[in-house]
């Protein structure tokens, strides 16, 4: 029996947010023929970091990779008003992770593993996908992460 990317998360004690509202001008997700961008998403929870400042010295890699997760949780939630559910996924194209960094901090592949580990907990390995992990010197609101998605949807857009 095959089981939705909700029902996946729900197993692993994970929970979408509610869809993100925008902050500034601009939309959580666009969508483009078969493909779903996401805006950046923030490791926001009830509308609150948890945690703010640079990984590596006031975040642990340890937190930020958790961070990561969220960031991808929300983007997700960014997804389902653009795409209807996350059923309507094929495959997750790419991800990009934006890590604001200690000056000597070089961990950001292994924070990003967050956000890409908990997308093939929820699509199995059509949850794989290009990555790209930029450590930053700052991102908004002091957040320590960042994640966007680019997804490929089954269905074509309707016209």
């Amino acid at each position: 029996m095959t089981t939705t990317p909700e029902e996946r998360l729900a197993a692993a004690g994970l929970k979408l947010p509610p869809a993100p509202e925008p902050v500034g001008v601009y939309v959580p997700a666009v969508r483009s023929g078969p493909y779903v961008h996401t805006s950046g998403q923030l490791p926001l929870v009830d509308g609150a970091l948890p945690r703010t400042g640079k990984v590596g010295a006031e975040v642990t890699a340890e937190q930020a990779t958790e961070l990561a997760r969220q960031c991808a949780l929300n983007a997700l939630a960014a997804l389902i008003p653009v795409a209807g559910d996350l059923s309507q996924v094929k495959r997750v194209v790419k991800i990009v992770g934006f890590v604001a960094s200690a000056p000597d901090f070089t961990g950001q592949p292994a924070v990003v593993n967050g956000a890409s580990e908990l997308l093939v907990t929820a699509f199995g390995d059509p949850g794989r996908h290009a990555r790209s992990a930029v450590g930053v010197a700052a991102l908004p609101l002091d957040a320590p992460v960042e994640v966007e998605l680019l997804v490929e949807l089954h269905a074509p857009l309707a016209v």
